[in-house]
């Protein structure tokens, strides 16, 4: 069905851009934080491209009004960030810092005052370092610790926000971190990632407990799942096969204990060779099960699967980094295809249609629960030209196809009350460094200016006027 000439979203609709602490903030070693996993991990020889770090990244620790006062002239009006972990509790233990805290007040309020709503993630993957020494997230104790993290946020920030997310992606903490290996922690180890799933899971669910019991009546809590779209090679039964094998791990695990309480029984026999699931004790998928306010989706791409008979030559090409060690426990066998059409720099295949069908999934397996997509963009090779613009189409008809196949579900019957563009501007990529450029804003890393490229000035329009332009508007 053709969309219509003009794409106009609910008057309510938040247009927002989502950034995370760690690829933003810098100021690593200011006001008491202390070393998150990722600052061990990227000091590690050959963990990120050219050695890069987060030290400084893109200054907003000290750019931050510069960068509120931005996003408002562009026309924003909300914003997804989230609080780093080791700033605000720098251990990981006992109380929090108040220079940590002091400075994300102050970044709400800057948000407030321009009009703009904050949206706080609780973890984007920036464990404190203590804890991981611990352990880390294969063990229960994290969860623990993650709960009374969350309190501590909760009580410092829910007098002024009311839109909340426990966890961000928690399938790339454990099944990149501990799985594959190619985000920090760096471990390769299946089990570790399984573990590391649920206590991720279990901490979303104790989180939340904490968040509620001090956040005032009314605010949402949510969290953010990059659930995949998989698809078969073909219908053959083998395809077939190998799809839910992997549907099961990058969907089932999240979704089943978040959303139905228990865990798929074909994920708990297809990983039965790597562990005996022994470590979900009584009691967690209960705690997990909590009811939620909201959910968020992040989605880039699709996967393309099939049985290993069709296995292609090369590496993996799962999207998910190089690595020899598998992010798929279990199923380290299914292989993954480079589905056709165009690709981001990123090499993830430009597929809006995956975007209405993961929003009509989530619309299915939580009916009633308002539906927010907390991550949505792609990296170009942007440069500024000689007149100090940077042009970036690309990305404008990146966002203007994603967009109206938001537009579309809610026709469908989705209720998708948001759309947060990945990323505001520019910054530290994780395992990438500096290489892979994802904002609506281009920063220059020799100066750290800041300039609004096309897209952004596209994206404005549509939040100021709330229709879609066209893709050659600007």
């Amino acid at each position: 069905m053709p969309e219509p000439k003009t794409v106009t979203f609910p008057p309510a609709f938040l247009w927002g851009a989502a950034t995370s602490a760690y690829q933003i903030e810098g100021a690593v070693r200011e006001d008491g934080r202390t070393p998150s996993i990722w600052d061990t991990f990227s000091r590690t020889p050959g963990a990120t491209a050219d050695g890069d770090t987060g030290d400084i990244a893109v200054d907003h620790y000290h750019r931050y009004r510069d960068d509120v006062a931005m996003m408002a002239e562009l026309g924003l009006n909300a914003y997804r960030f989230s609080v780093s972990w080791p700033r605000v509790q720098p251990t990981g233990r006992g109380p929090a810092a108040q220079a940590g805290l002091d400075f994300y007040r102050r970044l709400v309020d800057e948000l407030l005052s321009h009009g703009i709503k904050p949206s706080v993630t609780l973890y984007h993957w920036d464990l404190p370092q203590e804890l991981e020494d611990a352990g880390g997230w294969p063990e229960r104790e994290t969860a623990l610790r993650f709960a009374e993290y969350a309190q501590l946020v909760g009580e410092a920030l829910g007098d002024r926000v009311d839109q909340w997310t426990t966890l961000n992606e928690p399938w790339c903490s454990a099944f990149l971190g501990y799985g594959s290996g190619v985000h920090a922690p760096g471990r390769t180890e299946p089990l570790a990632a399984l573990r590391a799933a649920h206590h991720l899971n279990l901490a979303h669910g104790l989180g939340t407990q904490a968040l509620r019991s001090v956040l005032p009546a009314g605010a949402s809590v949510a969290v953010s799942l990059n659930s995949q779209v998989i698809r078969p090679l073909s219908q053959h039964p083998a395809d077939l096969a190998a799809a839910r094998r992997i549907d099961d791990l990058a969907c089932g695990v999240f979704h089943g204990p978040i959303l139905h309480g228990a865990y798929p029984a074909s994920l708990l026999e297809a990983t039965s060779s790597v562990t005996d699931w022994s470590y979900v004790l009584d009691g967690d998928l209960r705690a997990v099960r909590q009811p939620l306010d909201a959910l968020g989706l992040n989605y880039y791409t699709t996967a393309l699967v099939s049985s290993p008979d069709t296995a292609p030559e090369g590496p993996r090409a799962d999207g998910h980094g190089s690595s020899a060690h598998s992010p798929w426990p279990g199923s380290e066998d299914v292989a993954f295809h480079q589905a056709p059409g165009d690709r981001t720099e990123m090499g993830w295949t430009i597929d809006p249609g995956g975007l209405h069908e993961l929003i009509m999934r989530y619309t299915r397996e939580a009916p009633g629960v308002p539906l927010y997509v907390t991550e949505n963009g792609a990296a170009y090779p942007d440069k500024v030209d000689d007149d100090g613009r940077v042009r970036d189409p690309e990305r404008i008809a990146y966002l203007h196809g994603h967009l109206a196949a938001i537009h579309r579900a809610n026709a469908d019957g989705a209720d998708v009350r948001g759309y947060y563009l990945w990323s505001l501007m520019d910054n530290f990529e994780w395992a990438y460094g500096y290489a892979k450029r994802f904002g609506a804003v281009y920063v220059d890393y020799a100066t750290l200016a800041r300039t609004p490229k096309s897209s952004a000035h596209w994206y404005g329009r549509a939040a100021r006027t709330g229709q879609l332009p066209p893709v050659n508007a600007v």
